[in-house]
């Protein structure tokens, strides 16, 4: 995908909608003690529809955005949500998944990346931080309430991104047959 130059003021708009809502409403709403997290929801859904680099610039706009907005340590979490949305966008430019359920998938895997992700980073940090069985349940049931939110979120961001994403003209005609050509290392027109 090609991204148009009216597509960074829509991702910008995005999430600043995401961060207000998260930190005024969904925050608030709690289901066996954990609550519903639309970053990474958002950052995976730019990936998936943008593509890597967009993924990626979102998801440390978005990282940059939650240390400010919370008082945390600057840069942790947009560290970790650049990891996801590139991630996310690398394997939508290489698998190009077509199935109407990709995005519970995609939800899923982020925010459990994420989870694991900001735990890490907490860790090597060394931020003071109890671990025990309840931030393990809390981070499954995170991931669920995510999954159950993919759907709506991906189909919002899906209106809003499209008419500003273009497609690659010279992307169109490429097809499996191309990529099994690819050398040992997966570079195109390579013969071994």
């Amino acid at each position: 995908m090609i991204v148009a130059p009216g597509t960074g003021v829509r991702m910008a708009l995005i999430l600043l909608i995401a961060l207000v809502v998260q930190a005024s409403g969904i925050a608030q709403v709690t289901v066996l003690g954990a609550s519903p997290d639309l970053m990474p929801l958002v950052v995976a859904g730019v990936g998936f529809l943008a593509g890597s680099v967009p993924g990626a610039v979102t998801g440390f706009a978005a990282g940059i955005a939650i240390d400010l907005a919370l008082g945390q340590t600057v840069g942790a979490t947009s560290l970790v949500l650049t990891a996801v949305g590139y991630g996310c966008g690398r394997y939508r430019e290489l698998r190009d998944p077509a199935h109407g359920l990709a995005p519970i998938a995609f939800a899923g895997v982020a925010t459990a990346g994420y989870e694991v992700g900001m735990a890490a980073v907490s860790f090597m940090l060394g931020i003071e931080a109890s671990v025990s069985v309840l931030v393990l349940r809390e981070a499954i049931v995170t991931v669920l309430l995510n999954i159950l939110l993919a759907l709506p979120v991906f189909w919002v961001l899906r209106r809003v991104l499209r008419p500003s994403l273009v497609v690659d003209p010279l992307a169109r005609g490429r097809g499996r047959e191309q990529t099994r050509a690819a050398g040992p290392l997966g570079l195109r027109g390579l013969e071994v």
